[in-house]
């Protein structure tokens, strides 16, 4: 297994080019016995995927484009999406072991009930996503990702790191998030604030909560009281 590194926080993502490991072409995901291993499924266009109770297992997806996602009951252990764009996306009731997003589009997807692993999300764009009741059991890592307006619910992110991400109108209104590392970011326009105890931050991101604050609690300042 590789690692993926950032501060204190190692995520171990698949390593699918070690010796002995021959990943298979395939032409689909699904699997009469509900389990698919050692395999490479690329540049699929769908006009709908839907698995129910299925097990990847040391695979590789790559420039998969969908307009239709449903996944649930899913299991994956040391997956690889690269490329992929996977729009309304539902994903729900599963488990994410050393799974790794690069350079993918899950724009307004729903993650429900998912438990993450050590999964690794690096330049992905996740923009007006809904995160419900998500949990990492063990590292996790947003890297240079598009988190705008996503809706962190009930959720619990205490083992994830966001680094270098856009995080505009994120709400974490709601969850527990102790430990979540959110150094590297610019923190000015979240929202939820009060969901965010004992999370890790810069000094100098204090006043970019401050400001986030203000505008949370719809401050108005002295003087423009004073002109209305």
């Amino acid at each position: 297994m590789s690692t993926r590194t950032i501060r204190a926080t190692s995520v171990a993502i698949p390593h699918l080019n070690e010796p002995g490991l021959y990943l298979s072409q395939v032409t689909s995901l699904e699997n009469s016995r509900g389990r698919l291993a050692e395999f490479h499924y690329a540049n699929a266009d769908l006009r709908s995927l839907e698995l129910t109770g299925a097990h990847l297992i040391d695979g590789r997806i790559t420039a998969l484009t969908t307009q239709r996602t449903h996944l649930d009951e899913l299991r994956a252990d040391s997956v690889e999406f690269s490329g992929c764009d996977l729009s309304s996306l539902r994903w729900s009731n599963s488990k994410l072991s050393r799974v790794a997003f690069r350079d993918c589009k899950l724009m307004g997807a729903t993650l429900e009930d998912v438990i993450l692993d050590n999964v690794l999300f690096e330049n992905c764009k996740l923009d007006y996503s809904t995160l419900v009741r998500t949990r990492a059991t063990g590292p996790v890592i947003f890297s240079r990702c598009s988190l705008r307006e996503v809706a962190f619910s009930a959720s619990d992110l205490g083992s994830a790191l966001m680094n270098d991400c856009d995080l505009r109108h994120a709400d974490f209104s709601s969850g527990t998030y102790r430990g979540l590392d959110l150094r590297g970011n610019d923190l000015s326009q979240l929202r939820g604030l009060s969901s965010l105890r004992q999370v890790i931050i810069d000094r100098a991101q204090t006043l970019q909560l401050a400001e986030a604050l203000t505008a949370e609690l719809d401050i108005t300042y002295g003087e423009e009281h004073e002109s209305t």
